[in-house]
C-alpha cells in the first residue's frame, strides 16, 4: 500500500507494491512470501484485478456486488465478485469495446458497444446476440423506462434500438458531424449530445425533436484564448434534475444549470488535454474530473452569503473550484469509477492493473471491504510499482560487457522486450568480477568533484570548460560576434540546467563517430585558426581582465573589427557546407568497405589456418617420416595440443556446465587387442565348408 498527502488528504493507494513475474511457479512464489517482508504485507484487494495489456471501462453494478471492467490484449471482459473478492468469469471479444451498459441490477444483461460497429449483448451464460450498426459508434446510453438504446459515433444520427420491439425505430437528426457524448437525465428523461463542434443538444423523447442547443465553445474561447485543442464535447454527467458537467477537449470543465445558458463556473486543467470522465460526489458536493495524466477533486460550492454582498466577491470566486486533492500518475488514464456512497474509486489506466485509490475524506470503505478502515492507519510504506523483486533488467550489450552472454537461451536469462530478466544477485557477483575496481574509481572521483567545487569558491578568470571546449569557442564566438544568437549562446554557458553539458564527462561530445562527422561541417563556424585567436584572447584576458578603451574608439566597434574576418570566413562556410558533408559522407563509406575487406581478409585466414597442410618433397630429400612432426608436438604446450586434437565436450544438465575429455597421446595396442583383431579378420576371410554330394540315397 502506497499512502500520499496531496493538499493534507490522505490517499492510499490499494493496487501499489512488488509484483511477482508471471512465468515464476507457485513453489517459487510460496517461497519468496516467505522470505520477503514487503510482498507479504502487500494489499491485493480483489485477486486478479488487471487485464493482460491495457484496461478501457471499469464499471459497478447496480446492487453493488459486481465489478466489470472491460481491456486488452486479446478484448475482453472481466467479472469480478466482490463477495469473495476474486474473479467470477472472464469472457474475449473479437474486437475492442469501445463502452459498455448494465443492464439489470447484477451482470445478467450486458450490451457492449464494439470498434467494429458491432453491439453485442450478453446473458448470464454468454454471448445472446450480435447486431451492426451504419457508423461507428463514440458512446452509448440505455434508457430504463422505454428500453431504448441511444448509440451515437461518427455521424449526425441518433440511432434508437428498442429492445421490447427488437428493432431499430426512426433515428434523431442532429445538426452536427459528429457526436462524441451522449447522457440520460434519470430525473425528466432528457436526452443530451455532446457534438465534434463544442455544443450540446437536448432532446424530448416524448416529442421526438430537438428542444434546446449550447454553444460551450463559444464560452470557452471567451475564457481562453490561447487553445491548442478545438473545444469539442469531451464528457457529459447529470448532478441531480438542474446541474451539468460538461467537460471539453481543450481541458475545461463546465458547471451549469439547465436553466441557464452560461455556465455558474468554469474550471480549467491547465493541461490541455481532453477531459474523459466527470463525476459527482454528493456528501460532499466535490467534482471528480479526469484527463489523461491527472484525477482532480475540487469544490464547487456557491457561498449565497458572500455572493450577495460585494465586498466579498473576490473571495468566493476564491472558494469556488478550490482544489481538494488530485492523483497523478505517470500513465494515462482512460476512465473513472467511483463506489457510490463510500471513498473507493477505480481507474482504468495504459498498464495491467487497473488502479484502486481509497479516500478516507470523502467516505467509509464499502462492506465487502470494511477491513481497509484499520489498515489504512497502519500500513503507509512507500513501494515501487511494477518491480521484479529479486530481478535485474538488463539489455544484450550490458550482458556483453558483463561477459554472460552466453547465458543466452539457458534458464538464467529471461527473454522480455528488448532486453532480459535475471537474478540479481548473479548480476552482482558479474558486476564485481568484470570490474573490481569499479568502486576506487568512483571514489576517486567523488574526491576529485568536491576539490573542484572547494575551488569554485575562489577568485574565478575566464578559462575554457573541462569538457567540451570546441562547444564552448563556439558559443563564446557567437555571443561576441551575431547579435542573433547573442542571447542564446550566453544563457546557455551561464545557465545551470546546461552545467552538466560542460563538467560531466558522460555529456562529452565523440568526434570519431559518423553522426558527428556528417554534422560538423554544419554545425562548426571555427576552424583551427579562429580557435588558435579565440584561445590566445582567453589567455590574455585572464592575466588582463581589465582592458583600457582606446581614444576615439567605442568598445562596440572594436569588438566588431576584431571580428570582421571571423564573420566573412562563416558566411563562406555557409555557402558551401553542401560540400563538406558530401565529401564526409563519401570518406565514411570508404572507411566502412576499408573494414569490410579487412575482416573478410581475416575470415579466410582463419580458414586457410584450419584446412591441413601438403608438403612437397623436393628432387634429393628423404621422407623421415613423423618424428619431426612428433618433437613439434611434444615441444607444443597443452593447449596447443588440445586445438589440434579433436575433444570430446559434452553438457552436464541446463545450466551451462560442460565436461571435455581429452588424452595427451595415443592409446599403444596391447597383446590381447591384437589376438582379437586377427581372430575377427580370420573370421571375415575364412570360407564356408560345404557337404559333398553323392549319387545314392540312405
Amino acid at each position: 500500500m502506497q499512502v500520499s498527502d496531496t493538499n493534507n488528504v490522505k490517499i492510499y493507494n490499494l493496487s501499489a507494491g512488488k509484483s511477482l513475474p508471471e512465468w515464476l511457479s507457485e513453489r517459487k512464489r510460496r517461497a519468496l512470501l516467505k522470505k520477503n517482508v514487503d510482498i507479504r504485507r502487500r494489499i491485493e484487494l480483489i485477486q486478479d484485478f488487471d487485464m493482460p495489456g491495457v484496461s478501457s471501462t471499469v464499471r459497478v453494478s447496480k446492487d453493488g456486488k459486481y465489478i466489470l471492467a472491460t481491456g486488452t490484449y486479446k478484448p475482453r471482459v472481466k467479472c469480478f465478485d466482490v463477495n469473495n473478492l476474486s474473479l467470477k468469469f472472464e469472457r474475449c471479444f473479437d474486437s475492442d469495446a469501445v463502452t459498455f451498459q448494465i443492464l439489470s441490477d447484477d451482470y445478467s444483461k450486458l450490451v457492449f458497444l464494439q470498434c467494429d460497429r458491432y453491439i453485442e449483448f450478453h446473458a448470464a451464460y454468454g454471448r445472446y446476440y450480435r447486431l451492426r450498426i451504419p457508423k461507428f459508434g463514440r458512446d452509448m446510453q440505455y434508457d430504463y423506462p422505454s428500453c431504448d438504446i441511444f448509440v451515437v459515433g461518427a455521424s449526425s444520427d441518433i440511432y434508437r434500438l428498442n429492445l421490447e420491439r427488437g428493432q431499430f425505430m426512426t433515428p434523431y437528426t442532429s445538426t452536427a458531424s459528429a457526436i462524441n457524448k451522449c447522457v440520460i437525465n434519470p430525473v425528466h428523461n432528457l436526452l443530451l449530445c455532446g457534438t465534434e463542434e463544442g455544443k450540446i443538444e437536448a432532446w424530448d423523447q416524448r416529442s421526438k425533436s430537438m428542444i434546446a442547443s449550447l454553444d460551450c465553445a463559444l464560452t470557452c474561447v471567451n475564457e481562453n484564448k490561447d487553445l491548442e485543442r478545438f473545444p469539442s464535447i469531451s464528457a457529459l454527467k447529470f448532478n441531480g434534475g438542474l446541474q451539468l458537467g460538461v467537460g471539453t477537449a481543450s481541458g475545461q470543465i463546465l458547471l451549469y444549470d439547465v436553466r441557464s445558458n452560461k455556465p455558474f463556473y468554469v474550471k480549467d486543467h491547465m493541461y490541455g488535454l481532453p477531459i474523459k470522465d466527470v463525476e459527482f460526489h454528493y456528501q460532499h458536493d466535490l467534482v471528480m474530473s479526469l484527463d489523461s495524466s491527472i484525477l482532480k477533486i475540487w469544490d464547487k460550492n456557491n457561498v449565497s452569503q458572500l455572493k450577495c454582498r460585494f465586498d466579498f466577491v473576490q473571495f468566493y470566486k476564491y472558494l469556488q473550484g478550490k482544489l481538494f486533492t488530485s492523483i497523478e500518475s505517470s500513465v494515462e488514464y482512460n476512465n473513472l469509477c467511483t463506489v457510490p456512497n463510500t471513498g473507493l474509486l477505480f481507474l482504468a489506466n495504459e498498464n495491467p492493473k487497473i488502479q484502486t485509490y481509497y479516500i478516507p475524506s470523502l467516505g467509509p470503505a464499502p462492506k465487502w471491504a470494511s477491513f481497509l478502515d484499520s489498515l489504512t492507519e497502519e500500513l503507509e510504506e512507500n513501494t515501487a510499482e511494477n518491480i521484479y523483486d529479486g530481478y535485474k533488467f538488463v539489455t544484450k550489450q550490458e550482458l556483453e560487457s558483463l561477459g554472460l552472454d552466453h547465458l543466452i537461451g539457458t534458464n538464467l536469462l529471461r527473454a522480455y522486450m528488448h532486453g532480459y530478466f535475471m537474478d540479481v544477485r548473479l548480476y552482482k557477483k558479474a558486476k564485481s568480477v568484470a570490474n573490481p575496481f569499479e568502486f576506487d574509481e568512483y571514489r576517486k572521483k567523488k574526491i576529485k568533484e568536491t576539490i573542484d567545487k572547494d575551488r569554485e569558491n575562489r577568485v574565478q578568470v575566464n578559462k575554457l570548460p573541462k569538457v567540451n571546449k570546441d562547444l564552448a569557442l563556439k558559443l563564446m564566438n557567437d555571443e561576441q560576434n551575431s547579435k542573433k544568437n547573442k542571447a542564446a549562446a550566453g544563457t546557455i554557458l551561464k545557465d545551470n540546467r546546461f552545467k552538466a553539458l560542460f563538467d560531466d564527462p558522460d555529456f562529452e561530445i565523440d568526434k570519431n563517430t559518423d553522426e558527428y562527422r556528417l554534422l560538423n561541417p554544419v554545425l562548426s563556424r571555427l576552424d583551427s585558426a579562429k580557435m588558435k585567436k579565440m584561445k590566445q584572447k582567453l589567455v590574455s584576458q585572464e592575466f588582463e581582465p581589465v582592458e583600457e578603451e582606446m581614444e576615439g574608439k567605442n568598445s562596440s566597434d572594436e569588438s566588431e573589427d576584431e571580428f570582421e574576418d571571423m564573420e566573412e570566413d562563416s558566411s563562406d562556410d555557409e555557402h558551401t557546407w553542401t560540400k563538406e558533408v558530401k565529401k564526409q559522407h563519401k570518406i565514411i563509406q570508404r572507411e566502412h568497405r576499408q573494414k569490410e575487406r579487412e575482416e573478410e581478409m581475416k575470415l579466410m585466414e582463419e580458414e586457410a589456418a584450419k584446412q591441413p597442410k601438403l608438403y612437397e618433397l623436393r628432387h634429393g630429400e628423404e621422407f623421415k617420416g613423423l618424428n619431426g612432426l612428433k618433437k613439434k608436438l611434444n615441444k607444443a604446450s597443452l593447449s596447443e595440443r588440445l586445438q589440434n586434437e579433436d575433444t570430446s565436450v559434452r553438457l552436464l544438465g541446463s545450466v551451462g556446465n560442460r565436461e571435455m575429455t581429452f588424452s595427451t597421446r595415443k592409446k599403444r595396442p596391447t597383446k590381447f587387442d591384437e589376438k582379437n583383431r586377427h581372430i575377427e579378420e580370420r573370421k571375415r576371410v575364412a570360407r564356408t565348408v560345404r557337404p559333398k554330394k553323392t549319387g545314392y540315397r540312405r
